[in-house]
């Protein structure tokens, strides 16, 4: 049985962050080496450092959809105008939530992301993701183990 829960949202709401487009959707390994590379650019020059303390500190891995190309980043809840990122909107509605646990703090969101296109998905039936994106967060829990979520807007399914 899928573990999620179905969570309202009920204002649009925006994420600021740096990232980069994907030209090949399904060149998994150059998309994680990109990927990677955004990561570390942006933790060595301290440009997502300033981006989490202007908000609440909490980082979020973010998957979106930017001029039909698909796009991923590392960035913050809300607007903030800093040189190099782009504002994201999120809208209102019913939002897929994905929990997933690991001792694994840099690898738990992308754990959580291959277990939700990697099957999880076609066992929801209730609901369909919608998009144009969705967002991961990981954090400390007890024991030296981490926990996160997956966030992706969806609608129910009409039957």
């Amino acid at each position: 049985m899928a573990n999620y829960s179905i969570k309202t949202i009920s204002e649009n709401y925006k994420m600021t962050a740096f990232g980069v487009l994907l030209e090949d959707y399904n060149d998994w390994a150059g998309n994680a080496a990109k990927t990677a590379a955004k990561k570390a650019e942006i933790t060595e020059n301290g440009k997502l450092a300033e981006l989490l303390a202007l908000a609440d500190g909490q980082e979020y891995q973010i998957n979106y959809i930017i001029d039909g190309k698909s796009w991923r980043g590392f960035g913050v809840m809300g607007e903030f105008h800093e040189e190099g990122a782009v504002v994201l909107d999120f809208l209102a509605g019913d939002y897929i939530v994905v929990p997933g646990k690991g001792t694994d703090k840099d690898r738990l969101a992308d754990e959580i992301t291959g277990k939700v296109f990697g099957g999880l998905m076609q066992e929801i039936t209730d609901y369909k993701y919608v998009g144009p994106g969705n967002s991961t967060f990981v954090k400390a829990a007890e024991n030296g183990e981490f926990y996160g979520e997956m966030w992706l807007r969806a609608e129910k399914v009409e039957r």
